[in-house]
């Protein structure tokens, strides 16, 4: 009895200390992104009181004269990041359920690996990829035809005009599509796996189709998983940096064409955090880098409530 009552009350030290220890790692990283935060926030200080609300909704950035304005860098974050969502989000749900549900057993796991490959490639190699072989190619032979044929038509035609340089925001979007597609792509597989075998069987057996098990079964049950997936390659996208910087063109101007250069946060402050010519500029940067950080705390705050909502409607 003795025996058990010290092992009893070892395992109870044991527990505390684990307990203990996962609550100060959690602690950890909220007093991390604090000082993450309160870093940025005293950097920017400057350029929040020199320009006000005004920063947000002003288009120049001129180093000479020290005028700044962040509209052009969070106009093409945006723009690119979306872009890139919409454009990933379908390939990679497609290859999921290829992988998952139609795909021969002896393709699944060289398949699987390929994917989990293509999201190790460093982004600077799918930026110099899109800057000497995509770039080129696209400005020869689709640009123009997207200009030729797109471009006439009413409202949707202002998106593809422009010179066909190969290089700009749609270019951007793009490549980034491309690198996020594995992020998704593998997420999305390995939570349409875990589905029970006995759910998906007994909707085939009930007389329902590989699209009516996908969306009544499978993603209902994953619904967590998909929207962490894809929040994933959001956020891979919003903070992407050399890729989007060999690719966007890199000039501090809004316009409706896709086709033309442009600026996000994360190439300004590649192309120029490291020769800040003064203070302001650099408090100006580093500004930058606060929006960033809002924007993407904005929009994980959006997937959580997002998940809640659909939790509250499959409740009732």
């Amino acid at each position: 009895m003795a025996d058990l009552k010290h092992q009893l009350a070892k395992q109870k030290r044991y527990d505390a200390i684990f307990v203990n220890a996962t609550k100060a790692f959690a602690i950890l990283v909220l007093l991390s992104l604090g000082g993450i935060l309160l870093s940025l926030i005293v950097g920017a200080w400057p350029s929040i009181t020199e320009f006000g609300l005004g920063f947000y909704t002003s288009n120049n950035w001129d180093t000479v004269n020290d005028q700044y304005g962040a509209l052009a860098p969070i106009y093409g974050t945006i723009v690119t990041s979306l872009i890139a969502i919409a454009i990933a989000v379908p390939v990679s749900f497609g290859i999921a359920i290829f992988l998952t549900e139609l795909c021969p057993n002896f393709l699944k796991k060289p398949l699987g690996i390929a994917i989990e490959l293509l999201a190790g490639i460093p982004s600077i190699i799918y930026g110099m990829w899109g800057l000497f072989v995509f770039a080129p190619y696209f400005s020869e032979h689709i640009q123009p035809w997207l200009i030729d044929n797109i471009g006439p038509l009413p409202i949707i035609g202002k998106v593809f005009t422009g010179a066909p340089m190969g290089l700009g925001m749609f270019t951007a979007s793009l490549v980034l599509a491309i690198m996020i597609i594995p992020f998704i792509a593998a997420t999305m597989r390995d939570v349409f796996s875990v589905v029970p075998d006995l759910l998906k069987e007994s909707a085939y057996g009930m007389g329902a189709t590989t699209w009516e098990v996908m969306f009544k079964i499978i993603l209902p049950y994953t619904k967590a998983g998909v929207v962490g997936g894809v929040i994933l390659g959001l956020g891979r996208a919003l903070g992407e940096t050399m890729a989007v910087t060999f690719l966007i063109g890199n000039a501090f101007n809004i316009s409706p064409s896709l086709f033309t250069s442009g600026v996000t946060i994360t190439s300004a402050l590649a192309n120029e955090f490291a020769e800040a010519s003064s203070e302001l500029h650099l408090a100006s940067l580093l500004h930058l880098g606060l929006i960033l950080f809002v924007i993407t705390f904005i929009v994980l705050s959006i997937s959580k409530l997002m998940l809640m909502r659909i939790d509250q409607k499959a409740g009732h």
